[in-house]
C-alpha cells in the first residue's frame, strides 16, 4: 500500500483515495475460499438446483394450463400438481442448503480475514505507522470486513443465482416462442446501459463512503484515548462538533451513493418490467390470433417474469458487489504492504552467548518524512559489553534515533550498525529483539492483568518468575495490594496506576526477559521523590551485568555511567565521564546547567 499523508490532508486526498478497481479486487477473495472448497462446490451446486427448480416451474405452469385446465381431465391436473408439489420440495431443500452453507462460508472467511489483516498490520514498519492512522486501519478491520462478510455471504450467491435466472430464462423464452424472444432481448440494451453509467458512480460513492467510516474511526479513537487532556481544557464541545462534522459527511457521502444505487435499480426495473408489459400485450394477441396456446403464454410470461426480476435484482446486486469491491480493495491494500524491515533470506545466527557489544561505523540515518536533514550523520560508536553509557544532547540530536536503529525499527541509509560482530541488516529482527528490552519514557501498559503485563514479551514464564521480577522492580509491594493482586486488571493504559507504578511494571517486564541489551529512556524526572527513590533503585539493579544505554535526564544518571556520550545534530560532539565533560565546559556544561534538575548549581559554560 502506497504510504500517503493521513487522510486530512486535503480533499484531493479523499478524491484520489475514493478510486476504485472495479470488481476485480472481489476476485482476491477467492484465496480465502479455497481452503473450503468442498463446502463452497457444495453450497453452489445446491445453488443451481434451486434455480434449475424455479426455472422448471414455468414448464409446471404450462402443464397445469394445457394438460389439466385445457383438456378437463382431473388426472392430467393431478400429474401437473404433483409435479409441481415435487419442484417445490427440491427447490425448498436445495435454498436452505445453500442459505446455511454460504451463511457459514462468508463468517469462516471473513474470520480468516481478519486473522490476516490483523497479522499484516503487527507486521508492518514503524515508519508506516508515521504515515497511516490507527483509526483507519481499525475501520478496514471491523467495518470493511463486516461490509465482506455480506457480500461473501449472501450478495455473490444471489449475483450467481440472478445470473443462472436470466440466463436459463433467457434459454426457456428462445425455446418456448422464438419471436417473442428476440423482442425481449430487444430491450436488453436499454437495461445494461443505465445500468453501466450509474454503476460506475456507485462504485466510486461506496470506496468514498469506506474513507468517511474511516476518517470518524481515527477520530474516535484519537480522542477518547486523550480523554483526560479533552475534559481538562474543557474541549469537549469543540470535538464533539467536529466528531458530527465527520459524521455528517459519512452520511452526506452514504445518501448519495444510496441515491445513485436507488436510481440503478429504478431505472433498470422500470425499463425491464415495461419490456414484460410490452411483451404480454404482443403475447396476448399471439393467443387471440392461434399461433402459441394460452399455456406457452403462461410460461413465456412467467420466464419474462423472472428474467426481468433477475436483470432488474442483478443492477442492485452489482452496486452491492460495487461498495464490497471498494471494501475489498482498501483490505487488499493493507494485506499486499510489505514492511521496509523484514528479515534476509538467510539471516544470520548472532553468538551463542549474546553480550551486547555494539558498533557503529560511519552511520548516516535520514527518517523517510524528513529527507532534508539527517538525524544521524557519519557516526562512530563502539559500546563494550556490559558498558553504560548515557546519551546527553537537545531534542532533535539523535538520541532515540540511535534507539530506533538499533532495535531496527529503520535501517540507516550509509553505514553499518552491528550488535555482536553482526551487521543488524543481516539479522532477522525478532532474533535481534529478544536480546533487546526497552523502558520508555512513557510506559506502554496493556488493558489487561498485573502479571500479563509483566509477562507481556516472555510468556513462557512462570508466576514464580513473574513475581521474582516484580520483586526486583519494587512493584511487588502495590501489586499484592491491589484488589486481586496479580491478576487485577490495570485498566486501559494502566489508568489504575500511577506514574511510578507503571514504571516499575515496565521495568519488572524488562527484567523478566533477561536482555543482553537495555535501552532505557529515564522517566523520573516527573515522578515524586519516594517513586522516584524507587524507580532509580530498580534501574539500577536491572542494569546490572548487561550493556545498557540511558537518555539521560538526571544527574544521578549520568554519574553513574560508564561514560557519556554528548550528541549535536545526529554527531557525537564529546565524550567521557561527568566530571571530564565538565572540566572541558562546552555543550555538556551548558546542557548540564539547563536540563539535570538535581545539579547543586550552574556550571560555567
Amino acid at each position: 500500500m502506497p504510504r500517503q499523508a493521513s487522510p486530512d490532508a486535503g480533499d484531493s486526498e479523499h478524491t484520489d483515495r475514493g478510486r476504485s478497481r472495479h470488481l476485480g479486487s472481489l476476485l482476491h477473495l477467492l484465496a480465502f475460499t479455497w481452503p473450503y472448497r468442498g463446502r463452497l462446490v457444495l453450497a453452489l451446486t445446491a445453488l443451481v438446483l434451486a434455480a434449475v427448480a424455479l426455472l422448471a416451474f414455468g414448464q409446471v405452469i404450462r402443464a397445469v394450463v394445457d394438460r389439466g385446465l385445457a383438456t378437463g381431465s382431473p388426472q392430467a391436473l393431478n400429474l401437473a400438481l404433483g409435479l409441481f408439489l415435487a419442484v417445490v420440495l427440491v427447490f425448498a431443500a436445495s435454498v436452505a442448503l445453500r442459505s446455511y452453507l454460504l451463511s457459514w462460508i462468508g463468517e469462516r472467511v471473513v474470520a480468516d480475514l481478519r486473522r490476516a489483516v490483523f497479522a499484516r498490520a503487527l507486521a508492518l514498519d514503524v515508519g508506516f505507522y508515521e504515515v497511516t492512522r490507527t483509526g483507519e486501519l481499525i475501520a478496514r478491520l471491523t467495518s470493511d470486513t463486516a461490509l465482506l462478510q455480506v457480500v461473501v455471504g449472501s450478495t455473490l450467491a444471489m449475483g450467481l443465482r440472478s445470473t443462472i435466472l436470466a440466463a436459463g430464462g433467457l434459454l426457456m423464452l428462445a425455446v418456448t416462442s422464438p419471436k417473442l424472444t428476440a423482442l425481449v432481448l430487444f430491450g436488453v440494451p436499454l437495461v445494461i446501459l443505465p445500468t453501466w453509467l450509474i454503476g460506475h458512480r456507485v462504485r466510486r460513492l461506496s470506496r468514498q463512503s469506506q474513507d468517511r467510516i474511516g476518517d470518524i474511526g481515527a477520530y474516535v479513537d484519537e480522542t477518547l484515548h486523550a480523554i483526560r487532556t479533552v475534559q481538562a481544557s474543557c474541549h469537549e464541545p469543540v470535538d464533539a462538533a467536529r466528531y458530527g462534522e465527520r459524521v455528517e459527511a459519512a452520511f452526506t457521502t452514504a445518501m448519495r451513493r444510496s441515491l445513485a444505487s436507488a436510481l440503478l435499480a429504478g431505472v433498470a426495473s422500470l425499463l425491464a418490467f415495461g419490456a414484460v408489459g410490452t411483451v404480454l400485450w404482443i403475447g396476448g394477441h399471439a393467443v387471440l390470433a392461434g399461433e402459441i396456446s394460452g399455456g406457452e403464454l403462461s410460461a413465456f410470461l412467467f420466464y419474462a417474469v423472472l428474467m426481468a426480476g433477475s436483470v432488474g435484482s442483478l443492477s442492485e446486486i452489482v452496486g452491492q458487489l460495487l461498495r464490497g469491491a471498494g471494501a475489498a480493495e482498501r483490505l487488499m491494500e493493507l494485506l499486499q504492504a510489505q514492511p521496509a524491515i523484514q528479515a534476509p533470506p538467510r539471516p544470520r545466527a548472532l553468538p551463542a552467548r549474546v553480550t551486547g557489544h555494539i558498533r557503529a561505523e560511519g552511520l548516516t540515518f535520514r527518517y523517510p518524512a524528513r529527507p532534508e536533514r539527517p538525524a544521524l550523520a557519519d557516526l562512530d560508536l563502539d559500546i563494550a559489553p556490559g558498558e553504560r553509557i548515557a546519551l546527553v544532547g537537545q531534542s532533535g540530536a539523535g538520541k532515540s534515533t540511535l534507539f530506533h536503529l538499533l532495535l531496527r525499527f529503520y535501517d540507516p541509509q550509509q553505514g553499518r550498525l552491528t550488535f555482536d560482530g553482526v551487521t543488524l541488516r543481516d539479522l532477522d529482527p525478532a532474533a535481534l529483539r529478544r536480546h533487546i528490552a526497552v523502558v520508555p519514557q512513557d510506559p506502554v501498559i496493556f488493558a489487561a492483568s498485573a502479571a500479563e503485563n509483566i509477562r507481556y514479551g516472555t510468556e513462557g514464564a512462570t508466576d514464580a518468575q513473574v513475581r521474582a521480577a516484580a520483586t526486583a522492580a519494587h512493584a511487588a509491594v502495590f501489586i499484592e495490594r491491589l484488589p486481586q493482586g496479580y491478576d487485577t486488571f490495570l485498566g486501559e493504559r494502566g489508568v489504575r496506576l500511577s506514574g511510578g507504578e507503571r514504571q516499575r511494571i515496565a521495568i519488572a517486564r524488562a527484567i523478566l526477559s533477561d536482555p543482553a541489551l537495555l535501552l532505557l529512556d529515564e522517566a523520573t524526572s516527573a515522578l515524586d521523590a519516594e517513586s522516584e527513590r524507587l524507580v532509580q533503585d530498580a534501574l539500577s539493579h536491572l542494569m546490572v551485568g548487561r550493556t545498557s544505554m540511558v537518555i539521560a535526564h538526571r544527574l544521578a544518571t549520568v554519574r553513574e555511567a560508564d561514560r557519556i556520550l554528548v550528541l549535536d545534530h545526529g554527531r557525537i560532539v564529546a565524550q567521557g565521564r561527568h566530571d571530564q565533560l565538565l572540566a572541558q565546559g562546552g555543550l555538556y556544561a551548558r546542557l548540564a546547567a539547563l536540563q539535570f534538575q538535581d545539579l547543586p548549581a550552574a556550571v560555567p559554560g
